[in-house]
This record gives C-alpha cells, structure tokens and sequence, in this order.
C-alpha cells in the first residue's frame, strides 16, 4: 500500500479523495514535455525541495531534522547516499544504525515527504572522495568515473546491493521517491565518458524498472552540459542566487527544448575550507532567487540545505582548485537549518516565499534544540602518539624499502606512522624534504621522538634536522580528505615519494598504519592503565578528561583555547577535526545523543602539533564559525 505520512493522508480525506486504496500501478510521476511540467498521478506538479544528508545528522535527530523541513513547506528531500559509507571494504556492507538509509527513507515517507534520491555512485556532497570507496584506489591504475572495467566492476557490485533497497520506495510501487540522479554534474569532469553514462542508464533501468524518472544535474555551463547529459536521462541544471535565472534556465533548454524547468542545486550557502574566511549568503538574496524560479514555474531543489551537518572524522572531503582545498569539518555553511537543527532568519525567509506559492503546513515550527554550556573541562597528557603505537598498531609495522601509500596498505582514513633513522651524522643542519606534490596530506616530523615541524600538501615540504647516525626519525602522515570535486579523483594519501636528506633518498622504513578510531571506539585510553608520560606539550599526543552533565544531556559546542590542530571523541564518537589557528571554524557541535546522563563523559583528544601548557576545553552554547587566527606551524619547544 503506499506508505503515506499523516499531513498527506489528512490532505487527501479533506479533499475527499480517497475514495478507495490506490493501487501501487495507478501511482505515477512523469514528464509532461506539451506542458513543461511534471504529472503526479496526471495531475501538473511542481515541487519545491530541500537536501538532507542523513549521514551528516545523528539518527535521533533524523525526526526532528524531516519534520522542519516539512514545516518550512517543502514537499520533497533530496537524498544522498554515499557509497563508501555504506560499503567499507570490498563487498562488506553496513545499513546499521547511521547507516540505515531505509529506516530514513521510511521515516520520510512517514512525515508526508516526497524524495529524490540521489545514489550516485559518485555525488560529490564534499563528502571524502565524492562517496567512492577508497579501496577502488587498491587497483592504483583504476580510472575513477568512466568504462574501465575494474571501476566498473565495482559499481556493478555496489548497485546490486543498494538499488533492490530502493525499488520497492519508488512511488510507482507506492513508495514517496518520486526521480532518482544518475551520477553528478558529470560534465565537470575531465573524462566525458559517454559509455560511462550509458552504462549507468541501462544498470538503473534494469534494477529499478522502465517507470522511474532518471536525470543528470550539471552546471548551466554549456561545455559540461555537453559531457554531463545524455539521452535517456532528463537533463536538470543547477545554480546560486548570485546566477541569472533565465540565462541558467535557457542552457537547460539548449538541452532539453521541453519539460519542466529545475534547479537541482540551488545554493543557499557556500563551503568552508580550512585557512578560509567563512560562508555566508545573504537571506534577502538566496530568498529572491527562489522567488524567480519558482515565477517561472520552476522546481528546486534547497542545496547546502536546508539542514547539513556534521559528520564523523573520515568524511569530509576536499576540492582542488590550483591547490589541495580541504573542506572544515562543519557543513553548517551559513545554512537555513543550522548544524544544531535551529530554523534561521533564513529559514523563515524561505517558508514566507514558499508561501506565496503554495499554502504551509498549519501548525508552528518546531523550536531550536535546548543547547547548554558546560563550561571549562581540564584535560591531561596521556601519552605521546609515539609511545603507544603497539595499541594503535596492534599487528606491528610493515617493512619496506621505501615509503607505500595508505592505498598500498590498504588504510582508508586518519594517519599512518613512517619510521626510519638517519643513515649518517648529520652535524649541521640537512634538508629533509620531499618531491613537490609527495606529501598527502600533512606529515608530522618528530627526530629522536623530539617534534621538528610540518611538512605540507602545497606547502612547506621542508625541513632543517641536525643528528647523528642511529637517530629515530619519524613521520606521521594525515589524510585530510580525499579530493570530492574539481581534480581527478585519484588522490593517493601518505607519503608518495621517497623523502631524501640533503637530496639522498632515506631509505628501510618501517610502516604503522593506525587504528586510532577503533580504539577510541573501543573504549582506549580511558579503560586502558594510566601512562607515564613526558610533560612536554608539543608534537602527536593523546590527552583525556571527563565531564558531567547536570541531569540532562543537551547539545552543546566545544572551543579549544590555546590549542593548534587535531581530533575530538567524546564517548567514543568522533566529532571530527579542529584547527584552532586556521579557521574559520573555532567550535565543534556535539549532539547531545553522545553523551551520558548521571555518568561520567570520556574525552579523548589527539593534538598533532603543539597543546597549550595548561590543556582546557571550553563548552559553550553557540558555534563559533568565522575566526580564523595566524599560527606558526614550527615547533615551539
């Protein structure tokens, strides 16, 4: 029977329409090219949407999160579903708990929303690497996004598991997805792989029916509408409110000379790199675009909104625009829902349009969350990252002749350790530097255990060491985010080429790949024996606390005071990366599902290059997002 949120339902008996069941075969959503529209059910429709990235919102606020869309009057979402959320290792999957696209997609339904559903494979979402797996990276001559038969493979693999999810929501066989995208502003991309494409269409076909409304999504630029499009496939374009809409709108009719108009991306903030002044797009001006779209007739879709949110560490991805780009770990850019779920100026500017177009639903809008600022927490040193690589490291490092990539050991996310020694005295200060392009993404360079500096992806890729022979050097290597947009794909993290010290290459290295996540998962270093440390604060190191909550666990937003780069776990749960003295962003949200009531809450905090000489964090009740503070990134001893 379709499955049909209670507004709809109310809708239709106060319409007097449901007379009978509908049976899934009199359900239908169309082009209608003599009259520019979509037909649901025969009858002319128009939807206005917004995006929802069920990945980035934690589970127990998916309800909340739905139901202010749906009160902001949006009829439809916009779902993503990336890849390599879901499938984490060659054919090893997981709909768990976050990963439960059909419980979302039953819960949208449910609340009386319609969805588009986005499956990618690939969908950008500056999520890591546009949602392909990294595993595919395994094969490290795979051509990512075109016919090449091991990529194809793979996504071969991936639609068999996921589409027989989607067919039966489809809203043909009484289910609320009404299209579904087929890849992502493919035309963007350098390959224009025609087979590609098609291959897509006929996979898509053959798993979710002849029925269902297919289409592609590309910018109004006519050169990536020439590779993004492809017949079979209704061709949408998407732009900002900066754009002219009838000039966008005329490229999608260079393309598609009938059917309706749609914007499936119109932007209603901007993301935020790291080192970068933050987003922000007025409301008056995101509010008149819609108002034009929606004049003409148009259907749209709410980009970087309406809610966008968090998510944890491995999952940001990055663009390359003449240099690596890394996105911050918020998706709150300015957004109309904020990271916490608050409704905006923004927000209300929206529903006031909507409302000109369409009635609203009748009823308030759910209120902001009860957030709360637990104030100062002190922290300890626990260990330096380099004293507890057995527990991070548990099957002991690999030796190789010279350095692999995180590909070659198969390391997804995070960090891996590259260890040597200096093969030679080294009285007077050597270069240690690496060939350009060869650090990806940050290398963190500790001599004799002693922290020396950072080298950097399109930054500093050198260093002066003095030592002797026998001196333990030692590198960690960070991923920040495999490439998302604007590159090809392939981007290789760890230690690419060999490092040489005044130009002779090092060599005999031993290679750690780190399980940091899971033992923080796992409960370490909190259940794990108190260490000895040493009491300097600078370089790689674990530092732990605990925090109360007053009776009632409410969400909140943590400052670092005084510290320089890392990662945060409370409770086990990654909250994703800070980096003080770039910015923009100063906080990270914690959802208040993560803590604990009536018990202790476990801090755990990795500071990569230097903690202030007395380690606190600062709980607060509002986000700070547009500081950005100069810091040095050399050693301060």
């Amino acid at each position: 029977p379709p499955r049909m949120g209670l507004p709809a339902l109310a809708l239709l008996l106060a319409a007097g329409l449901l007379h009978t069941q509908a049976s899934p075969s009199a359900r239908s959503f169309q082009l209608d090219y003599e009259h520019n529209c979509f037909r649901k059910d025969g009858v002319p429709f128009r939807y206005i949407s917004g995006s929802i990235h069920y990945a980035r919102v934690p589970r127990p606020a998916w309800r909340d999160r739905l139901l202010k869309m749906y009160m902001s009057g949006l009829s439809t979402v916009q779902v993503y579903v990336p890849w390599n959320y879901h499938e984490t290792l060659p054919g090893v999957y997981d709909f768990t708990g976050n990963r439960d696209v059909e419980a979302f997609l039953d819960l949208t339904a449910e609340l009386g929303l319609l969805v588009i559903l986005r499956p990618g494979p690939y969908i950008c979402a500056e999520w890591e690497m546009g949602g392909l797996p990294a595993w595919l990276l395994w094969k490290p001559d795979i051509i990512l996004r075109t016919s090449d038969s091991a990529y194809l493979a793979a996504v071969d693999s991936w639609l068999h598991i996921l589409l027989p999810k989607i067919k039966p929501r489809l809203y043909q066989h009484g289910g609320n997805i009404i299209s579904v995208q087929v890849e992502n502003e493919y035309g963007s991309y350098y390959a224009c792989d025609y087979e590609y494409l098609r291959y897509l269409l006929g996979s898509f076909r053959a798993l979710l029916g002849s029925e269902v409304l297919l289409f592609t999504t590309d910018s109004a630029r006519a050169e990536e509408l020439r590779c993004g499009t492809l017949q079979g496939l209704y061709a949408t374009v998407d732009f900002g409110p900066g754009s002219n809409v009838t000039e966008a709108f005329s490229a999608q009719r260079h393309v598609e000379p009938k059917g309706p108009l749609v914007n499936s991306e119109y932007y209603t903030g901007w993301l935020d790199y790291w080192g970068e002044a933050h987003a922000s797009t007025s409301a008056t001006w995101v509010a008149r675009g819609l108002e034009d779209m929606l004049q003409l007739g148009a259907n749209t879709n709410m980009q970087v909104s309406p809610f966008l949110q968090l998510t944890s560490l491995p999952w940001s991805g990055a663009d390359y625009k003449d240099q690596y780009k890394p996105v911050t770990t918020s998706y709150d850019y300015d957004a109309p829902l904020s990271e916490a779920g608050d409704p905006t100026e923004k927000l209300f500017a929206i529903r006031t349009v909507i409302s000109k177009f369409q009635p609203l639903p009748v009823g308030p809008m759910p209120p902001a969350t009860p957030k709360f600022a637990y104030g100062w927490v002190a922290l300890r040193k626990y260990a330096d990252l380099l004293d507890v690589l057995d527990v991070l490291c548990p099957s002991g490092p690999i030796q190789s002749q010279f350095p692999l990539t995180f590909e070659a050991l198969k390391q997804a996310h995070g960090f891996v350790m590259y260890h040597t020694q200096l093969p030679w005295d080294v009285p007077d200060p050597a270069t240690l530097g690496a060939p350009p392009h060869s650090i990806c993404d940050r290398g963190y360079v500790m001599l004799q255990k002693e922290y020396q500096g950072t080298l950097e992806r399109d930054g500093q890729t050198t260093l002066h060491v003095t030592g002797r022979a026998g001196d333990t050097l030692d590198i960690l290597l960070e991923n920040m985010g495999r490439i998302s947009f604007g590159a090809n794909t392939s981007d290789f993290k760890g230690l690419l080429g060999n490092l040489s010290l005044n130009s002779r290459p090092l060599s005999n290295w031993l290679l750690y790949p780190l399980a940091i996540d899971t033992a923080v998962q796992h409960g370490w270093p909190h259940a794990a024996l108190p260490k000895s440390s040493s009491g300097g604060t600078v370089g790689p190191a674990f530092y732990t606390g605990t925090f109360e909550t007053p009776g009632i666990a409410w969400d909140t937003f943590v400052k670092f005071p005084g510290w320089s780069k890392g990662l945060l776990w409370i409770n086990g749960f990654n909250l994703g990366r800070y980096w003080t003295c770039r910015g923009p962003q100063q906080t990270l949200f914690v959802p208040g599902s993560v803590l604990h009531v009536g018990y202790p809450n476990n801090i755990t905090v990795l500071e990569l290059e230097g903690a202030p000489p007395t380690p606190l964090l600062l709980f607060l009740d509002r986000p700070l997002y547009n500081r950005t503070l100069g810091c040095s990134t050399t050693a301060r001893v």
